[in-house]
């Protein structure tokens, strides 16, 4: 039975969980194991859902799995808690992507720049941006993801009050994933009238306190309850920037996938879709053993 409808707040974001995909052999989205993981994050007190994002691997994922995985997800989810991220280069296929997402009546997009092209200006991203809006039409609620460190296309905060100004209440936010605080206060200053999201989850309580408005965030697949207090309350907990320094000592999607495996006992949950790899067993047993550390410490 499908759960009632949930407004989300028009202010904050909250907690949304960047949700990792678990995958079959076969590479196609294992939709049961992904259900079931969508559901507890959201038990455990995420606020919404974000498929798609780069901790789940999104970049592998086409548009007839992505299908497959929202109708399973809505089964027992309101759309009203979903979001989809898009990572495409050609605005055909962005679209194409996003439409899926659109159509099932998901809450809103994260919108990843095209990655290909580097050294692009600001009228060119504003050029791929409104094309890709324009094509999807009906698209609500889209945040701008800034990921340089993935994308190597960054987008700067006068090319974020372009798009906004361009596309009033369809533009709503930016999840800032550069991991430079510096940027983050400069969006914070410059679009109080967005909602500003911060990925890295060592800033996300300061964020918080000066204004921002949540995390769409990858330790949320693991550590749910202390994240939302960081991303509610701009409460510090020593245990996220500790979480987050373990498991950036690896690759850091097989690495979420592995510490997911150990939580659930479910190995299959370290399958990764190519080109990414799994981590050896001997790194996944160090990072359990060190991220184990993590669980039973106290909070600050």
């Amino acid at each position: 039975m499908r759960q009632r409808e949930i407004v989300m707040p028009s202010k904050s974001l909250g907690l949304s969980c960047a949700l990792s995909t678990p995958f079959g052999h076969d590479a196609r989205v294992d939709t049961a194991r992904l259900a079931e993981h969508a559901n507890w994050c959201l038990a455990q007190g995420c606020d919404s859902i974000t498929l798609f994002g780069t901790t789940g691997e999104g970049a592998a994922v086409g548009v007839a799995d992505r299908a497959r995985s929202i109708k399973s997800l809505l089964a027992g989810i309101a759309p009203a808690r979903l979001l989809s991220g898009i990572t495409a280069c050609a605005p055909d296929d962005a679209a194409a992507q996003a439409r899926v997402a659109v159509d099932a009546g998901l809450y809103g997009l994260l919108l990843t720049p095209p990655w290909y092209f580097r050294d692009v200006s600001d009228d060119g991203l504003f050029a791929w941006f409104a094309r890709v809006l324009e094509m999807i039409g009906n698209a609500r609620n889209v945040y701008l993801y800034h990921i340089p460190s993935m994308t190597g296309v960054p987008l700067s905060v006068d090319l974020v009050g372009r798009l906004k100004t361009a596309f009033p209440g369809v533009v709503v936010g930016v999840k800032d994933s550069s991991g430079d605080w510096q940027n983050t206060e400069k969006l914070l200053a410059a679009h109080a009238d967005l909602q500003i999201l911060v990925g890295d989850e060592r800033h996300l309580a300061r964020a918080v306190r000066q204004g921002g408005a949540g995390t769409i965030c990858g330790l949320a697949n693991l550590l749910p309850g202390i994240v939302r207090k960081a991303a509610h309350d701009g409460v510090d907990d020593a245990r996220i920037a500790t979480a987050v320094e373990v498991i950036m000592r690896h690759p850091f999607m097989p690495a979420v996938k592995t510490l997911i495996a150990q939580q659930r006992g479910d190995p299959a949950w370290r399958v990764m879709a190519p080109p990414l790899a799994p981590l050896t067993d001997a790194d996944a047993r160090r990072l359990t053993a060190e991220f184990e550390k993590v669980l039973t410490a106290k909070a600050a």
